[in-house]
């Protein structure tokens, strides 16, 4: 118990100055606590031995009225230093967790941890901030008054202490017992935890697809079967804790009984006075009450336990290296084009398997390369690398003649924009999805870019213009809207390559011809790096590659490449019947 207080308050890291300060708060409000049946004692004690008057009953008086003040006083300064500090803590710790995040490597996101990571935030950070933060000077105040009363029993009569000490000691096995239990089942609870979460984030996603495949029944009951697993573990979490339980408030029963009874003993043997023979039965009840209430903590503290064991997890996750210090050195166009981006025996592998081998290439700067092949090929992979999402097992990529591991992400990142099929607008006002290209740029550029992007016109249609609030994920608008505002944010950021997946691939006719026209707005004297779908698209390539099985196997114009009579000119004659 005394490791899991000491790992929560270690976790609290700036602010356990403020979390152990809280402790003497918290004690002094036992002590304020416990203050009226002190007074209590003494009030009985000058009656029984007929030493009250007025002054003495004043001075009793205003001493609890006293004792009442302060211990609300000093229960607000505990609140303050360790409730309100909680919530200072995972303030920080979500802040850690978003930077943490945004540093991991795309691979991280595709090996179903996004259950984990909305299972931490939404779950575990919450239990520990609502349940457990506001508890912990109290836990240490437990304890310390546990011992004060030993010793006070020690002080009245050694036989009482000796008592005490052995019922205390049967709380502390029966503790360690319950302890070993309710571990075992609070991992286990947390990780059906994260499986539901899981699971509820996969139906809620496939919503769509589950509707149209008429699949509901089948998704439905793995859903359920999940909620029915949860609950079960939730269930079987406190039928093993309930016995232990039970053993505690037994323990707290009998031996306050045999405290009872010794007492009666001593006095019937004239051991101990009538004096303290009443201050013992003033006392008596809450002599063991701080030892029962501490282990009465154990469930929350060992599901906080198992919830930090997450949270460090996800913290644990290796992130991309990111200590490049030197700069990309734009240099003037000579007469020959200079290369803009490298590929230099580039190998990678996303498990153990090998995605890319050897690949090795240049684009000079100005010009199109595309990529092209069959689907699983490695041409994504290619792209990504080149924006560090993951990085290279073997070889270098360079940009500009720098190896893109020797500058910051930041900067590279200022270098290129990037147009997917798949585009994600986040549920804020158009404006603001547009000027995350260039969160500084004027009202006027946004606009601007806007217009470049052929959807101005839509967007003065839409019930606030550039203000309306869009759905989560672009839902409120049609998919070649959302293309065009995607395609407005790049040409905003106005970086010198563009990374470009094919963005006509899946939309109508009619968006196909107004998202080509963004394009070449966006494409003017750029750098491009172009995912192909359609070979139609990519006929005035300066380069095409054609990527297979993770190797380059053809290169070339596309003229060059049709005379070859290899892959790609197959790939052209398929599209064309």
């Amino acid at each position: 118990m005394l490791k899991i207080l000491h790992r929560i308050v270690e976790m609290t890291g700036k602010y356990k100055g403020r979390i152990r300060a809280s402790y003497i708060t918290a004690f002094l409000k036992g002590l304020m606590m416990r203050a009226p049946l002190i007074l209590c004692f003494f009030c009985i004690s000058f009656f029984m031995q007929g030493e009250m008057d007025r002054t003495k009953a004043v001075f009793l008086g205003v001493a609890a009225l006293v004792s009442v003040i302060l211990e609300a006083l000093f229960e607000h300064i505990s609140n303050v230093l360790q409730s309100a500090t909680g919530y200072m803590v995972f303030a920080d710790m979500r802040l850690r967790l978003g930077d943490h995040l945004r540093k991991l490597p795309m691979g991280y996101f595709t090996e179903g941890n996004i259950g984990k990571v909305s299972s931490v935030l939404a779950t575990d950070m919450v239990f520990i901030e609502e349940n457990c933060m506001g508890v912990l000077s109290e836990l240490m105040t437990f304890i310390i008054s546990q011992g004060l009363m030993n010793i006070m029993m020690f002080m009245m009569d050694i036989r009482l202490g000796l008592l005490s000490l052995f019922i205390v000691a049967v709380f502390i096995l029966i503790g360690n017992l319950m302890l070993k239990t309710t571990l075992k089942h609070s991992v286990i609870k947390q990780e059906d935890c994260e499986s539901l979460t899981e699971e509820v984030l996969d139906f809620a996603e496939g919503i769509g697809i589950i509707k149209s495949y008429n699949m509901l029944g089948e998704k439905s009951k793995r859903l359920t079967d999940e909620f029915e697993k949860s609950c079960k573990e939730s269930i079987d979490f406190e039928v093993a804790y309930g016995p232990w339980a039970r053993a505690l408030y037994l323990t707290f029963g009998i031996g306050t009984a045999l405290l009872l009874a010794l007492c009666a003993y001593l006095f019937n043997a004239e051991k101990i006075s009538n004096v303290y023979m009443v201050g013992i039965a003033l006392f008596l009840f809450d002599m063991f009450v701080s030892i029962k209430s501490y282990y009465g903590q154990m469930a929350r503290l060992t599901v906080t336990n198992a919830s930090i064991d997450r949270i460090e997890e996800v913290f644990a996750a290796k992130e991309l290296v990111d200590d490049g210090k030197k700069k990309f050195v734009n240099q003037p166009d000579k007469d020959e084009k200079t290369v803009e981006i490298a590929y230099d025996d580039v190998s990678f592998a996303y498990t153990d398997k090998d995605v890319l081998k050897n690949v090795s290439f240049e684009v000079r700067k100005g010009e199109m390369t595309a990529l092209v092949g069959p689907s699983g090929g490695g041409k994504s992979t290619i792209a990504s690398l080149l924006a560090r999402f993951w990085d290279v097992k073997s070889g270098r990529i360079l940009v500009k003649g720098e190896d893109i591991r020797n500058v910051s992400l930041g900067d590279l990142m200022d270098q290129i924009s990037m147009v997917f099929q798949r585009v994600y607008l986040f549920q804020d006002t158009v404006y603001n999805n547009i000027a995350i290209g260039r969160p500084n740029a004027t009202k006027e550029e946004v606009i601007e870019a806007a217009k470049k992007a052929r959807c101005y016109d839509f967007i003065m249609q839409l019930p606030d213009g550039f203000d309306t609030v869009i759905g989560e994920g672009g839902a409120s608008l049609s998919g070649g809207e959302q293309q065009r505002i995607s395609i407005a944010r790049c040409i905003l950021k106005d970086s010198p390559i563009v990374i470009l997946d094919e963005a006509t691939a899946s939309v109508d006719a009619d968006n196909e011809r107004a998202i080509q026209e963004a394009i070449s707005e966006l494409c003017k004297d750029k750098t491009l790096l172009v995912i192909a779908h359609r070979l139609k698209t990519i006929k005035d390539a300066d380069q095409i590659l054609v990527v297979s099985d993770g190797k380059i196997i053809e290169r070339g114009n596309h003229e060059t490449l049709l005379s070859k009579n290899g892959t790609y000119a197959h790939m052209v004659s398929l599209q064309a019947s």
